[in-house]
């Protein structure tokens, strides 16, 4: 996420368009049982001289979402929005975490929309070349093991230096 953005300013963004996104789907009548909402996490931007810490990220996260998003609503896939893999397993984790420690359910499942953060590792690998296939299934299933960890809040950085 590029720019120079605090990560308020970001959460208070995020928070005020998704009230605008719920606004709208009640005026058309959604039937918010039946989708899963792909938002941004609330991160700093990528110019901003002060990067929020993972826990930073996860309690402007969760508060914006317990803020705007409805109950109904069954599942949050986040989109990785540019992260790396192990930065955005790290938050994912955090964010669970956080509901953990509180003793709370989340009011929705929380995971990641399978894009970049999961696949960008295994295509770099891969690189189009028949050599690579094995190692690039290998660094897909550690990712995919990674973000299991990270739903479940189970998540810690010494997950990456263990062999996939």
């Amino acid at each position: 996420m590029d720019g120079d953005q605090s990560l308020e300013l970001r959460r208070a963004t995020t928070e005020r368009t998704l009230q605008r996104v719920f606004a709208q789907l009640d005026a058309q009548g959604a039937m918010l049982e039946g989708m899963i909402l792909k938002p941004n996490m609330a991160i700093s931007g990528l110019a901003c001289t002060t990067q929020a810490s993972v826990s930073e990220v996860a309690e402007a996260t969760v508060s914006c979402l317990l803020r705007v998003v409805p109950a109904a609503v069954p599942g949050i896939a986040f989109l990785s929005g540019g992260q790396s893999g192990e930065l955005a397993s790290a938050r994912l984790s955090a964010i669970n975490l956080r509901f953990k420690a509180s003793g709370k359910t989340p009011p929705w499942a929380l995971a990641f929309s399978f894009a970049r953060a999961i696949q960008q590792p295994a295509l770099e690998i891969w690189a189009g070349k028949e050599a690579n296939r094995e190692a690039a299934q290998r660094a897909l299933l550690h990712r995919a093991r990674c973000n299991v960890a990270a739903r479940r809040g189970e998540y810690v950085a010494s997950m990456e230096t263990i062999a996939a």
